[in-house]
């Protein structure tokens, strides 16, 4: 019974991988991300940071992306504790 198991990150659909690549990027200003995630992804804004917030607590994402998955997890505790 010794099958051959894809990565985890694998697992991770179009679209999270999408979500996390849009992450990584830097924004100019104001509302260019949700235009962003508008156009690019096909999401409105709340269902996108649902999304996302999910992805943050999944170990997939955190193998696929760790640098920005760490980071986010920092930024989201930051704001839970400003709370």
């Amino acid at each position: 019974m010794d099958q051959h198991q894809d990565p985890p990150e694998a697992a991770l659909a179009e679209r999270e991988r999408a979500i996390l690549a849009l992450e990584r990027r830097g924004f100019p200003g104001p509302g260019v991300k949700e235009r962003a995630i508008r156009e690019e992804l096909g999401l409105a804004p709340v269902r996108y940071y649902q999304l996302l917030n999910a992805l943050l607590d999944d170990p997939r994402a955190l193998a696929h992306d760790p640098v920005t998955v760490n980071r986010l997890r920092r930024v989201r505790e930051a704001r839970r504790s400003e709370r």
